[in-house]
């Protein structure tokens, strides 16, 4: 069933963004009483289509139940990349549960924000949208303005760099040894990996580096492997 996220709740119809209300008459060809799922406050409810001339509008058919994420809070730190990089990234990180993602601008990024900083958080947020509706939660993850290591250091939670010196920490020995925590902080650096500075500057902000195995990953492939990891370690 398709799933929306409603932006207003008036009486018994749900009012959804112009976009999706396109989506639901040109692409999906509804017909009247279809039902769909419309979140809205991270409630559930079972809608129908109904057809007002030709306008569609969505009514309420009643509340479903939520099931709670299985998976602790995770924040993605990612440096901002090239425009097809940092679409897959988001659209996976989202599809595969990540809780928050902040875009950081590190001293090997490629690419840099200019003034248009908002069109492109504008079309991030979309990206998160449609993936949060394709794999069916009742969230769509917070996207943070882009900003820096330093305001990333003040972070409270289980705080880790993925990192490709030798002699560090593995992954899999840092979530057997410290499975308590609340929140789980996870930085990943940019094509030609995060500096010997700034990765000095994130352990002085309580960040511990933990080595993903002997291979190198390409950047976007990083958060799948993290995430796939986490949701086959908490999973019910």
């Amino acid at each position: 069933m398709q799933r929306y996220f409603g932006v207003n709740k008036i009486d018994s119809q749900m009012i959804l963004q112009a976009s999706d209300l396109y989506h639901i008459k040109t692409v999906m060809r509804m017909k009247e009483n279809d039902s769909i799922e419309v979140v809205y406050h991270q409630e559930l409810f079972l809608c129908r289509i109904h057809y007002e001339k030709d306008e569609v509008t969505v009514m309420i058919m009643k509340q479903l139940e939520v099931k709670p994420d299985f998976m602790r809070p995770v924040v993605l730190v990612i440096p901002v990349l090239k425009e097809q990089k940092m679409d897959f990234i988001l659209q996976k990180a989202t599809e595969l549960g990540v809780s928050e993602i902040i875009p950081v601008e590190m001293k090997r990024s490629i690419v840099k924000i200019n003034d248009k900083k908002e069109k492109k958080l504008e079309r991030w947020n979309r990206i998160m949208k449609e993936a949060s509706e394709q794999s069916m939660r009742h969230i769509v993850p917070y996207l943070h303005p882009v900003t820096t290591l330093e305001a990333v250091k003040k972070l409270d939670g289980l705080k880790i760099i993925c990192s490709t010196r030798e002699n560090t920490n593995t992954f899999k020995n840092l979530l057997q040894t410290d499975s308590k925590y609340d929140k789980l902080i996870i930085v990943v650096g940019p094509e030609g990996g995060i500096t010997p500075s700034e990765e000095e500057e994130l352990v002085l902000g309580g960040f511990v580096p933990v080595t993903l195995g002997p291979r190198v990953m390409r950047v976007e492939t990083v958060p799948i492997y993290v995430l796939s990891v986490l949701n086959y370690e908490y999973m019910e």
